[in-house]
C-alpha cells in the first residue's frame, strides 16, 4: 500500500502532461509547457514528486513559494531553475500564479548525442532552488528566444532533422545558462565574498579547535551544509571567483595549518597527521607533498635551518 506522504514518481513527459490536463506532446520525449496553459489542480503535488526526466523552468512571477528541503524561497523576481532526473521537488500549497516556460526532456532523447554524457558537467542541475539563475532584461530576451525557437520546432511535423535541431537548441540553452551563471557569480561578488569569508572562518575554527582530531578533515558536504548552499553551487562559485574548488580550499587550509604546527611545535609527523584528522600518516604525507613538493619532515628541516 502506498504511503500517503510518499512522493509521486512521474515516469514520462507524456504522463506529466496528462496530469496537467495538457495535450499530448508532439514528441514523446520532449515538450515545452507554457504555464498559462495549465488549468489542472496541482495541489496534490505539494506532497512532493520526482521526475524521471530533465526540467528547465523560467518562471516570471510567483504568487507563492517553492519549498526545497526544509526551507521556503520567494521567487517574486522570477528565475531560471534546473532539475535533473530523480530529484525530489516539493511545491508549497499556497495559491500560485505562474507565468513562463518549462522545457521537459527525457534522458533517452539526448542519450545518443555527446550532450547525453556532457550534461553532467552543467553543475546547475545540482543547485538548490534557492540558487536559481536571475536574469537581466537582456538575458531574458536571449533565453526566451531559445524557448521560442524550441516551441516553433516542436510545432513542426517531426522529420529526420527534428531531433538534431532540438538537441542543438537545448545545448544552446545550457551554454547560455552557463555564461549567465558565471555573470551572476561576478555581479553578486559582495554576497559571495561574505560567503567565502564565512567559509574561511569555519575552516580556521575547525582546525584550531582540533575538531578534525575527532571528526576527520572537513568535507565539501559538511562545509556546504554549514554555509546553507548546495555543494556543487559552492564549488562552481569558488572556481569562478578564486580559480579553486571547495576541496582545494579545504586542502589549502589544512596544509597551512600543518605548516603552522610543523614550525611551532615538536609534535611528530604522525601526531600532526592524527591531529589534522588523518587515519594514516602516509595519507597526510602524500597530500602535503602533492601540495608543497616537499615532505612534512623536509619542510620542518628547511624552516628550522
Amino acid at each position: 500500500m502506498k504511503k500517503e506522504n510518499t512522493p509521486q514518481v512521474i515516469q514520462s513527459v507524456s504522463e506529466l502532461l496528462r496530469m496537467l490536463e495538457l495535450p499530448r506532446p508532439m514528441h514523446p520525449l520532449v515538450a515545452l509547457v507554457d504555464y498559462k496553459d495549465i488549468r489542472a489542480d496541482t495541489t496534490h503535488l505539494g506532497k512532493g514528486y520526482v521526475l524521471n526526466f530533465y526540467k528547465i523552468s523560467f518562471k516570471k512571477h510567483f504568487a507563492g513559494q517553492i519549498r526545497y528541503g526544509q526551507g521556503y524561497y520567494d521567487f517574486e523576481e522570477g528565475g531560471l531553475s534546473f532539475t535533473a532526473p530523480n530529484q525530489l521537488i516539493t511545491a508549497a500549497e499556497e495559491e500560485k500564479d505562474y507565468s513562463g516556460y518549462t522545457l521537459l526532456f527525457h534522458p533517452d532523447f539526448i542519450r545518443s548525442y555527446p550532450i547525453g554524457k556532457n550534461i553532467v558537467n552543467y553543475g546547475f542541475f545540482s543547485y538548490s532552488v534557492a540558487e536559481a539563475l536571475y536574469l537581466s532584461d537582456k538575458e531574458k530576451k536571449v533565453i526566451f528566444s531559445v524557448f521560442d525557437a524550441i516551441a516553433i520546432e516542436l510545432e513542426n511535423n517531426i522529420d529526420h532533422f527534428s531531433q538534431d535541431v532540438l538537441i542543438t537548441q537545448i545545448e544552446l540553452l545550457l551554454n547560455y545558462s552557463n555564461r549567465f551563471y558565471n555573470r551572476q557569480f561576478i555581479t553578486r561578488k559582495t554576497v559571495h565574498n561574505d560567503l567565502i569569508g564565512e567559509m574561511e572562518s569555519y575552516l580556521t575554527e575547525f582546525f584550531e579547535t582540533e575538531k578534525s582530531l575527532f571528526e576527520g578533515p572537513p568535507t565539501v558536504q559538511q562545509l556546504a551544509d554549514h554555509l546553507k548552499v548546495s555543494p556543487r553551487y559552492l564549488s562552481d562559485m569558488l572556481r569562478s571567483l578564486t580559480g579553486q574548488t571547495t576541496q582545494q580550499h579545504i586542502h589549502n587550509k589544512l596544509i597551512n595549518q600543518a605548516k603552522d604546527i610543523l614550525s611551532t611545535t615538536n609534535l611528530t609527523i604522525a601526531e600532526i597527521a592524527y591531529q589534522l584528522g588523518f587515519e594514516y600518516p602516509q595519507s597526510f604525507n602524500k597530500l602535503f607533498k602533492s601540495k608543497t613538493k616537499i615532505s612534512p619532515l623536509e619542510y620542518r628541516q628547511a624552516f628550522n635551518n
